[in-house]
C-alpha cells in the first residue's frame, strides 16, 4: 500500500534522528539530577534545546499530519504515526518561547534539587524534614521543619509562574484555550472524562475520609496537646500520605533491611530480574543530589536507570517498589516494536503499575513472605496493615483532588490570586486548616507544578488502574510475588503491548473493562 510506504519511510527518518538525540537527552537529565553543577545544567540546557528544535520543524509535523489524515493501514505503523504527530504538534512554537522554557526548566529542577530550607536555627533536608514530621513531638520542631519544606516554594514561584505564561502563549499559538488543556488533549487523554472521574472520586470518598480525618485530628490533639490542629502537625508537609497515628508503624518491620534486595527479589519472583537496572541506578542519599525518586528509561533499547535516596523506612521500602515498578514496565517492553511506541502506553499505565507495586510495603503477606518479617512480629498486624493502606489511598486521592483542581485553575486564570486559592482547595478537599495569616507560594514547593506539569492526574488514574490490575490478578488466583503466571499476565497483557495500543484501550483488553473507580472503591471505600 502506497501510503504504508510513505508513513514507513517518514518514521525511519524521523526516528534516524530522534532515538540517538533522544537518549542523550536523558543521558545529560540524569546527570544533572545525580550531580548537578553549572556544567551538566548547560549541556542539558543545549540538548534539550536540540531535542525541542527538532520536534518543533513545521514541515516534519506537516508530512506527519498529511499522512495521518491519508490512513495508514498496519495498526502498528499508525500509532507509530500518530505518537510522532502529537510530539511534534506539542512542540509548533517559536523558537524563543521554547528556548526560554528549557532554561527556566532546567533552573527550576537545579533550585529543587540543591535547595535546603533554614528555619528554627537550622539548614534542613527532605529527609530530616521527614523524619522530624513523622516522629518528633516537639511542636515547635515540627513547625520549623514544615516551614523550611514551604521556603523553596519563594525560591521558585517567580520562575514557575514565568513558565506557566509562556506554557499558554505556546497552547494559545496552537488554538487551545491554555496549556492544562491542551496537555490532555495531547495525551490523548479527556478533560470532560478526567473530571467526570475525578468527580467520582471525590463522592466516593468524602463520607469516609471526612471520618478517618475528625479521628486522625482528635489523636494528633490529644498527643500535642493542642486544640487546633495545624499542617505541621501531619506527618508530611502536603497530608499527601497517612501519618503513623492512623496505622501500625511499620518502619521497624523494616528496619535493618536491605531494601535493594527485598526489591529485586520481589520481582524476581515474578520472573523479572531488574539487577541490571539497580546496578545502573543511583539509590542512597548525599548533598547535591536530587533528593526525591524516579525511573527513567535513557535510551528504548534496555537502559532503566532508578533515583532513590533510600533510608530505613516504610515509604522507603514502598518508593522502591514503586519505582521499580516502572523499571520493569520499561524493561520489558517488546524489543521488537517500532521505535515510537517502544514505551509505556501512558504516564498513567506505568503509574498504575508503579502503584500496584508501591502497595506490597503494607501488606502483610509481603512483609511475611518476602521482607522477611516473623510471624510472630505480624500477630494482630495484618488488619492494621489493611487499614494502614486503606487510609493511605483515602488520604492521596483528596490530595490529588488539591493538585488537580488548583493545576486546572493555574493555567485557566494565571493572575488569580494562587497562594489563597491553595489553601481554599486545601480546606475543601483535605479539611486541613491553613495557618492564621499565611500568605506564601506554599503550592510552588509542589515540584510536580514546575517539573511536570499536567502530570499528577496520571497518579489517581493510575491508582483507579492498579486496583483494576489487582482485581483481575487475585480474580485468576494469583499474587503479586512469588508467582511468575502473575508475572507473565504483567508482562503479556501490561508490558510488552507498550503504546502500540491506545491507554484505555490497553486497560480494557488487559482487565476486562474500561476505566473506573469501580474496583478502587470496592477495594478501599
Amino acid at each position: 500500500m502506497a501510503a504504508d510506504a510513505r508513513a514507513r519511510a517518514l518514521v525511519d527518518r524521523l526516528v534516524a534522528d530522534l532515538a540517538p538525540l533522544e537518549a542523550e537527552v536523558n543521558e545529560a537529565w540524569w546527570q544533572t539530577n545525580v550531580a548537578s553543577s553549572p556544567e551538566a545544567d548547560a549541556k542539558r540546557i543545549a540538548l534539550e534545546q536540540r531535542l525541542s528544535d527538532y520536534y518543533a520543524d513545521a514541515d516534519a509535523f506537516a508530512e506527519l499530519s498529511a499522512v495521518a489524515a491519508e490512513g495508514v493501514g498496519d495498526e502498528t505503523l499508525a500509532r507509530s504515526v500518530e505518537t510522532l504527530r502529537l510530539a511534534f504538534a506539542a512542540e509548533q512554537t517559536p523558537a524563543e518561547l521554547r528556548t526560554e522554557m528549557v532554561t527556566l526548566n532546567v533552573e527550576c529542577d537545579s533550585i529543587y534539587a540543591t535547595f535546603r530550607g533554614e528555619a528554627g536555627g537550622r539548614r534542613w533536608n527532605d529527609n530530616e524534614i521527614e523524619k522530624v514530621l513523622s516522629h518528633s513531638a516537639d511542636g515547635d520542631e515540627r513547625r520549623a521543619a514544615w516551614e523550611a519544606s514551604k521556603q523553596v516554594g519563594a525560591e521558585v514561584h517567580d520562575r514557575v509562574m514565568r513558565l506557566v505564561g509562556l506554557r499558554n502563549a505556546a497552547a494559545h499559538r496552537l488554538g487551545y484555550p491554555n496549556f492544562y488543556a491542551m496537555s490532555l488533549a495531547l495525551g490523548e487523554l479527556s478533560e470532560e472524562r478526567l473530571f467526570a472521574l475525578l468527580d467520582e472520586l471525590e463522592r466516593l470518598t468524602a463520607e469516609p475520609f471526612a471520618a478517618l480525618k475528625a479521628d486522625l485530628d482528635a489523636k494528633l490533639r490529644a498527643r500535642f496537646g493542642v486544640d487546633d490542629v495545624m499542617p505541621w502537625h501531619y506527618a508530611d508537609p502536603f497530608f499527601q500520605d497517612a501519618p503513623p497515628d492512623l496505622s501500625v508503624d511499620l518502619d521497624p518491620l523494616v528496619a535493618g533491611k536491605d531494601l535493594t534486595e527485598l526489591t529485586l527479589r520481589t520481582f524476581e519472583g515474578l520472573g523479572l530480574d531488574l539487577r541490571a537496572v539497580a546496578e545502573r541506578s543511583d539509590l542512597f542519599t548525599r548533598e547535591g543530589k536530587n533528593q526525591h525518586a524516579f525511573c527513567i528509561p535513557v535510551d528504548r533499547e534496555g537502559d532503566v536507570r532508578v533515583l532513590c535516596n533510600v533510608i530505613d523506612s516504610e515509604r522507603w521500602a514502598s518508593t522502591m517498589l514503586h519505582e521499580f515498578g516502572h523499571a520493569a514496565y520499561d524493561s520489558n517492553l517488546d524489543a521488537g516494536l517500532p521505535w515510537p511506541v517502544r514505551r509505556v502506553a501512558h504516564l498513567l499505565t506505568t503509574e498504575g503499575v508503579a502503584q500496584l507495586f508501591g502497595r506490597l510495603s503494607k501488606d502483610a503477606s509481603w512483609l511475611r513472605d518476602v521482607a522477611g518479617v516473623p510471624a510472630a512480629d505480624l500477630v494482630g498486624v495484618d488488619e492494621q496493615v489493611a487499614a494502614a493502606l486503606r487510609a493511605h489511598m483515602l488520604v492521596f486521592a483528596r490530595w490529588v483532588l488539591v493538585m488537580c483542581h488548583f493545576e486546572r485553575g493555574l493555567y485557566a486564570d494565571p493572575a488569580a490570586d494562587h497562594d489563597t486559592r491553595w489553601w481554599d482547595l486545601v480546606e475543601r478537599f483535605q479539611l486541613v486548616t491553613r495557618p492564621p495569616g499565611r500568605t506564601a507560594p506554599d503550592w510552588a514547593a509542589k515540584l510536580h507544578l514546575a517539573l511536570a506539569p499536567v502530570y499528577y492526574q496520571n497518579y489517581v488514574l493510575g491508582e483507579l488502574f492498579a486496583s483494576q490490575m489487582q482485581a483481575t490478578v487475585e480474580a485468576r488466583g494469583g499474587k503479586l510475588y512469588d508467582d511468575r503466571e502473575t508475572g507473565e499476565w504483567l508482562r503479556r497483557s501490561v508490558f510488552e503491548p507498550g503504546a502500540r495500543l491506545r491507554w484505555d484501550r490497553l486497560i480494557e483488553e488487559a482487565t476486562g473493562e474500561p476505566i473506573s473507580a469501580k474496583a478502587f472503591a470496592k477495594q478501599f471505600v
